[in-house]
């Protein structure tokens, strides 16, 4: 891969002035040969194969930010989900799996570890059951593990006995960390459609098609697109908007390539995919709620949000799609709340609301990301929450997901801190009526007549 002076003289402008950056370089590792015939076997095993592969990793990352002059956020493993992985442990046995990759993410240096995951979309085995009862003290007791779990799927439709399971999990998470403001929740993710190699956390786990370990890179980039759009003017249309963030999306997606293929070239593993997502951060101009105003909104959540989000996607994929042959993850825009100081005003000046989100995530990357609740929100709310975004990916299958955090003692209006890239956000008020006879019926929701695809 060459680039020009041009290229190189605007990369380096795009760093010291607009906020780009890599936001992760993630090595993805299978762990479904580490199981052996005792607990402590087993994590000898795990501790062996990650250090085996990863040992170099944060070293390596950060000799190529020297090198290239771009920084990277964030240095991260994701691991075979943990509930198929390493199966017939107890509750107790995977909370010690999750202490176990905590201190071998603490040894590497590594931001986040996940794949303490299970896969239930159309049903629970005992080992998958096991694991998600442990999800709630195995976040309380960790710092870097981050969990996910999968309730529904196209093909599949969705397992409601898993929903109102996961609203309880959540609640319980939130509770087992009150002191963190339910920090547990926010490394929580309930998906519909998951991808196996997804690089962002808290989601990332390590599909079963995937190599035995390899690089993913996820890009960032949200400020270098808003300057992009904040130099054209007022005056031009939405052809010249989608044009001019089909080619930042271009350059940003070059230079992800580049640090991927380097690292894994370096590590000696296979190069996977290059995630195109815009992911916010705290950093003042580095936020997708101000791109889309930057369209001519007044503020985020006001009357056509959805379609100016949907271009914004739309041109991501594009732009970046010409920049790599191995467009992958998630890929298009986050909304994270909490992240993202643009929506974190819109949320405070009462433009934007969950129903809105809700809606946004029909034609974004994920779903309803980082957003804090009341802490008194019931588990059948939020199992009636979950599925609600579930159906949006069953039905335009698309990933979607749920990462909500029901602050414990916390009121709508109210201001949660999170810390680190997770960051802040205000509590979100509920809708009041309640979903209970609705998240306990249980059973599955059938899979849609799209499904039907062979």
């Amino acid at each position: 891969m060459s680039y020009t002076v041009q290229e190189v003289l605007e990369t380096i402008r795009m760093v010291e002035t607009e906020h780009l950056d890599i936001r992760t370089v993630t090595m993805g590792i299978h762990l479904d040969d580490c199981r052996a015939d005792t607990l402590s076997a087993t994590k000898a095993r795990i501790r062996d194969k990650i250090l085996r592969y990863a040992d170099r990793l944060v070293p390596t990352v950060k000799n190529i930010e020297r090198e290239i002059g771009i920084p990277v956020v964030n240095k991260r493993i994701s691991v075979t989900p943990i509930a198929h992985a390493i199966p017939g442990l107890d509750e107790e046995g995977y909370i010690e799996i999750a202490v176990q990759l905590d201190s071998i993410a603490s040894e590497l240096g590594v931001d986040f570890l996940g794949g303490f995951s299970a896969l239930v979309h159309k049903g629970m085995t005992p080992s998958a059951r096991m694991l998600i009862a442990a999800i709630p003290s195995a976040l309380s007791v960790t710092t870097r593990v981050c969990s996910s779990v999968s309730v529904a799927s196209t093909k599949a439709g969705i397992n409601m006995d898993a929903v109102y399971l996961m609203g309880r999990t959540i609640k319980q998470a939130a509770e087992q960390t009150a002191d963190r403001s339910g920090l547990g929740a926010a490394k929580l993710v309930v998906f519909c459609n998951p991808v196996e190699d997804n690089p962002f956390m808290a989601g990332a786990f390590h599909g079963f098609g995937e190599p035995d370990a390899v690089i993913n890179v996820g890009v960032s980039g949200p400020g270098v697109v808003l300057s992009a759009l904040k130099n054209l003017g007022e005056d031009v249309d939405f052809g010249t908007i989608a044009e001019t963030i089909k080619r930042t999306a271009f350059k940003i997606t070059r230079v992800g390539e580049l640090v991927g293929r380097k690292a894994a070239s370096e590590l000696g593993v296979a190069f996977g995919i290059i995630d195109l997502s815009l992911a916010p951060t705290n950093a003042m101009g580095d936020s997708v709620a101000q791109i889309l105003e930057a369209m001519g909104l007044e503020r985020c959540g006001t009357h056509g949000t959805t379609a100016a989000l949907a271009l914004l996607n739309d041109a991501v994929k594009k732009g970046g799609a010409m920049a790599t042959s191995y467009p992958g993850g998630l890929s298009g825009a986050f909304i994270p709340v909490s992240e993202d100081n643009g929506m974190i005003a819109a949320v405070e000046a009462g433009a934007l609301s969950l129903s809105k989100l809700e809606a946004m995530t029909c034609v974004c990357s994920v779903g309803l990301d980082m957003i804090a609740v009341p802490g008194d929100t019931t588990a059948e709310t939020l199992a009636g929450l979950i599925a609600d975004e579930m159906a949006i990916g069953m039905i335009n299958k698309k990933t979607t997901a749920v990462r909500v955090i029901p602050v414990p003692g916390a009121k709508p209006g109210e201001m949660a801190e999170f810390g680190g890239l997770l960051g802040r956000a205000p509590v979100m008020e509920m809708v009041p009526f309640s979903s209970s006879g609705f998240a306990k019926r249980g059973g599955r929701i059938p899979a849609p007549i799209q499904s039907l695809t062979n």
